[in-house]
């Protein structure tokens, strides 16, 4: 595809014009850090939602799962079932009390009723950790999109495709603040969502408007044959691989509603109804995205074929593009990279911004500052930290550069099970739990889930490792959710019932009030 180059080239950057346009005028009226890191709460729960969604529809969603399902048919669809699921969640139990609750960061609402510094430096570290795993996911899928695009093979060309990725990112973070990162997002998850399913047409289109169809010439183009169709592919035939897909979806359905950057955008609204609108449109939305994935993924078995898309640059993260060509030429390929492309700019945006406001507002201006920061300093702080971010995010995407977007993504979700949602579930529902049982859960449920990571067949040990080379792996899952989102409940137990420290309770009183009714928290 080299000699479509410049169209491709061509319609991706008359969208980076357009989009740096609209976050340079949005990100102008930036006046306090609540416009930076919030957006001066001034979203309507719709806009929200569908920026929630864009925030949330990354590399792994377009470009992971249609490969996924391409290449392990039904157990490919795994992946979409659990982060559909997994909202169900964070409209139910977090949404409303962790907008009534906060103000900027998921540090707020975890240091509400705690000792500040501790449980804020503890909030900082885990979401740098966090984005940085998803950041490197979508770096990965960047050199794998742009390898296709450009036909670059050599891992330096990827690399330094991987690296102006990461610099028009931290443009958009740098300019914008939430304000412009979250037009943008919007922009994003409008031109998906109409991207998706216009190819979804134009493919039931080819096969006379039945999925049967496409099913059936799909288990005719896999060497799995029918059992394309049927569970186990991937993780079916062994006890351990039935058990590594019951980490994978427990990681999935429990992951999103921890997840740094996702929970920071319901303080871009006024007030907790709009928070719950705001999830209820982008359900809707990755509903419908999710279902148009399902025929993308087996048109491109059925058009392009398993052994093509694992041969292409990029390997199984090429499957949407390449069925793109295949029905609608060059022009539709380009329209749909440059979508792709989006998807990853957006989506690495929110991250660093949720990344570098963490830092700025919950170690600078609270830990070093003792509250006392001037919002200007705290702001500049937080654009240096998202410079920094943006940095080790593109030595991390090339490093991990072609592996599985989806996959590299379910591990940060894994990350953010682990360490976010025992103390978000604890500080919001039990009256004992004290600082001390906060540090325990973040650090022991972060920790176990760093070591049984380094440790797994996803490093090192398999064919599909990032380091296929050499085998240090004794854990045999290579998602490690099943035993540390449980350890992290635990270590959250242990470390309130063993402290001798007590728990506040005017201030659990007062969390427990302004959580369920907003009095208190400034909402309209």
């Amino acid at each position: 595809m080299g000699g479509n180059t410049a169209l491709n080239l061509g319609v991706f950057g008359v969208f980076v014009l357009i989009t740096l346009y609209v976050v340079y005028r949005a990100g102008s009226r930036n006046a306090t850090a609540s416009d930076y890191y919030a957006a001066g709460s001034s979203f309507t729960g719709p806009q929200n939602g569908i920026a929630l969604s864009g925030d949330f529809l990354s590399a792994a969603s377009f470009l992971g799962i249609s490969g996924s399902i391409a290449v392990n048919g039904y157990d490919g669809f795994l992946y979409s079932i659990g982060w559909v699921v997994s909202w169900l969640m964070g409209l139910m139990i977090i949404s409303e009390r962790l907008r009534n609750t906060g103000r900027f960061t998921l540090g707020d609402v975890l240091a509400f009723r705690m000792r500040q510094r501790p449980v804020r430096a503890a909030a900082a570290n885990v979401t740098l950790v966090i984005s940085l795993f998803y950041m490197i996911a979508q770096m990965a899928g960047a050199g794998a999109l742009m390898a296709l695009l450009l036909d670059v093979h050599t891992k330096g060309g990827q690399a330094v495709v991987i690296a102006v990725v990461g610099i028009v990112m931290v443009l958009y973070v740098l300019v914008g603040g939430m304000k412009g990162t979250t037009w943008v997002q919007i922009i994003k998850a409008v031109l998906l969502v109409v991207c998706v399913t216009l190819m979804t047409v134009f493919l039931l289109g080819k096969f006379g408007f039945s999925l049967s169809s496409i099913l059936e010439t799909a288990s005719r183009n896999t060497p799995l044959g029918p059992e394309v169709l049927e569970p186990g592919a991937r993780y079916g035939g062994t006890p351990l691989a039935r058990l590594d897909f019951i980490s994978l979806a427990l990681a999935l359905v429990l992951g999103t509603a921890s997840l740094p950057h996702v929970l920071m955008r319901f303080y871009t609204v006024p007030n907790a109804r709009e928070a719950r609108r705001s999830v209820v449109w982008a359900t809707w939305m990755m509903a419908a995205f999710y279902l148009c994935t399902l025929v993308i993924g087996f048109g491109a078995l059925a058009l392009v074929g398993a052994n093509a898309i694992t041969k292409a640059p990029g390997g199984e993260n090429s499957a949407a593009p390449l069925l793109a060509y295949e029905i609608g030429g060059a022009v539709l390929l380009g329209v749909v990279s440059a979508v792709a492309f989006a998807t990853i700019l957006a989506v690495v945006a929110g991250l660093t911004l949720t990344a570098s406001a963490s830092f700025a507002h919950d170690v600078y201006a609270n830990v070093i500052k003792r509250g006392q920061a001037d919002p200007r300093s705290e702001v500049r702080v937080a654009r240096l930290t998202a410079v920094v971010v943006g940095l080790l995010s593109i030595a991390g995407g090339i490093a991990a550069n072609g592996q599985n977007v989806a996959f590299l993504v379910a591990l940060a979700f894994a990350l953010a099970a682990s360490a976010n949602l025992s103390t978000i579930i604890y500080s919001m529902f039990w009256k004992r739990f004290n600082t001390n049982g906060t540090l325990w859960a973040i650090y022991g449920g972060l920790g176990s889930c760093i070591v049984l990571l380094a440790f797994s067949p996803s490093v090192s040990g398999s064919r599909n490792s990032i380091f296929p080379d050499v085998d240090f792996a004794w854990f045999p899952l290579s998602n490690p959710g099943l035993v540390s989102i449980p350890f992290s409940f635990l270590c959250g137990f242990l470390g309130t019932v063993l402290s001798k420290e007590r728990a506040d309770p005017a201030k659990q009183a007062e969390m427990e009030v302004r959580a369920l009714t907003g009095i208190g928290s400034g909402l309209r």
